[in-house]
């Protein structure tokens, strides 16, 4: 099990992070695609990936916008996986734009 981040180390790894939010427990991300589709075919890879690490996001699709909140619930906060795994999404995203 990883172990959870303190304050200070959450502050520094979303200082890499563009975009990412701290919320509580959770580190929230939102993505705006230009097609409806487009924010699917992304969340499909997303439930990929966290399937492959059997670690989960919680995912909302709201028409073209699509919100990603992470956390480790075994370590009861954030933890560098879900450090790592923001950082994979953000990188999932930029290559999905270029086929939108």
């Amino acid at each position: 099990m990883a172990n959870k981040l303190s304050l200070s180390e959450i502050d520094q790894a979303l200082a890499g992070l563009p975009g990412w939010k701290l919320d509580g427990k959770f580190i929230v991300k939102k993505y705006r695609f230009r097609e409806f589709l487009s924010g699917v075919a992304f969340v499909n890879e997303i439930a990929e990936l966290s399937e492959e690490k059997n670690h989960h996001p919680f995912i909302a699709i709201d028409y073209k916008l699509v919100t990603l909140r992470l956390t480790s619930w075994n370590a009861g906060g954030l933890t560098d996986l879900d450090m790592a795994l923001a950082k994979v999404y953000d990188e999932i995203y930029e290559k999905s734009r270029v086929h939108d």
